[in-house]
């Protein structure tokens, strides 16, 4: 008896979230089950793992898709800061600086366990997720770092970068990412102090683009600053 009571007790508790908390609940919880199963879960198990029915679940979301887009807003565009794009495009500021405190505060977005195991699946998994993010980090981040880039390298403005300046940032990028999933997927032995592998990285990014992409054309200005 006192078992029953103390289910039935759990499951007025339940029922006491409002709306808005119950799907935000929802959200948090399947993020956890899709970052530990993968998206082949399905919502059968999820609902058995959120302790509710399958038709509940349905009703905050018609459709699996819905919830997986739900989890990607949450996970990948909530936590994207707006400041980010003002701080890469504050040219009172020096470049290697402004690098500098982006990716440290990027980087303590993105490196968590759940965060790149999600990201993977969806890669593997062939969803929309991965499509979106690539989309969101090229158009808001790298075109942003490539047009700072040429203009402290004395480049004329351009509307877009061009392919090639674009797979150079997307190199730089990918390994400062490959670094979060060595430590925290793979569980690899690792810089520890991501700040130095960062500051590392940006040497020789900085140093790469304008010797590439600079020669000959910012002539009688001073060269990009690698190291301060």
């Amino acid at each position: 008896m006192r078992k029953k009571a103390s289910s039935k007790g759990a499951r007025t508790k339940q029922k006491r979230l409002s709306p808005d908390d119950r799907r935000k609940e929802f959200v948090a919880k399947a993020t956890e089950f899709f970052s530990e199963e993968g998206f082949g879960g399905g919502t059968r198990d999820l609902a058995r793992r959120l302790g509710v029915t399958q038709p509940l679940l349905y009703r905050y979301f018609p459709s699996k898709d819905d919830l997986i887009k739900e989890v990607y807003r949450t996970v990948y565009l909530e936590p994207f800061d707006t400041g980010w794009e003002k701080l890469l495009t504050d040219r009172s500021r020096p470049i290697r600086d402004r690098l500098q405190e982006f990716y440290k505060a990027y980087t303590n977005v993105i490196f968590t366990r759940k965060w790149l195991r999600i990201y993977l699946y969806s890669g593997l998994k062939g969803l929309d997720i991965n499509r979106w993010y690539v989309g969101v980090v090229r158009d808001k981040i790298l075109s942003r770092i490539v047009r700072e880039c040429r203009h402290e390298a004395g480049l004329p403005a351009q509307s877009k970068p061009t392919p090639s300046e674009l797979e150079v940032v997307w190199v730089f990028h990918s390994g400062i990412f490959y670094y979060g999933v060595r430590k925290y997927i793979y569980e690899s032995p690792v810089l520890e102090e991501k700040e130095q592998m960062i500051s590392d990285a940006l040497d020789v990014f900085l140093a790469g683009f304008e010797r590439v992409f600079g020669s000959g054309a910012a002539v009688g200005r001073a060269p990009m600053k690698a190291v301060v």
